[in-house]
């Protein structure tokens, strides 16, 4: 099988292909927990990435800093996967809670 995303996907689209990745390169498709930890890892790494790019972040020498985009890559493909894992179809689960948001009255703490 040839893994291909097409041009201009849809969520629904990115889901498709992580299934499908997931599955022709052997990774976890079964086990939620266990992905939930990994997307955990990845949310650290993104913050580590964040942190360290920021102006008041500092690295240790040896250190790098870390790629943003490549981070946030990582986090979405597993909230991707744990989607799948539930049988979720992302797009319509953010609509349904942007529709339960707009009805809430936001504020902000001073």
């Amino acid at each position: 099988m040839t893994l291909e995303l097409k041009n201009n996907p849809t969520l629904s689209d990115y889901q498709d292909y992580i299934r499908q990745m997931k599955q022709e390169r052997g990774f976890n498709t079964t086990d939620k927990f266990y992905e939930c930890c990994l997307l955990a890892e990845e949310c650290g790494e993104l913050i580590s990435a964040i942190r360290k790019n920021s102006k008041s972040g500092s690295i240790g020498s040896g250190s790098v800093a870390g790629n943003i985009a490549e981070e946030l890559a990582d986090v979405f493909i597993y909230v991707c996967s744990l989607a799948n894992m539930h049988n979720i179809d992302l797009e319509q689960a953010f609509r349904a809670k942007e529709e339960k948001n707009k009805q809430r009255t936001w504020k902000r703490l001073a």
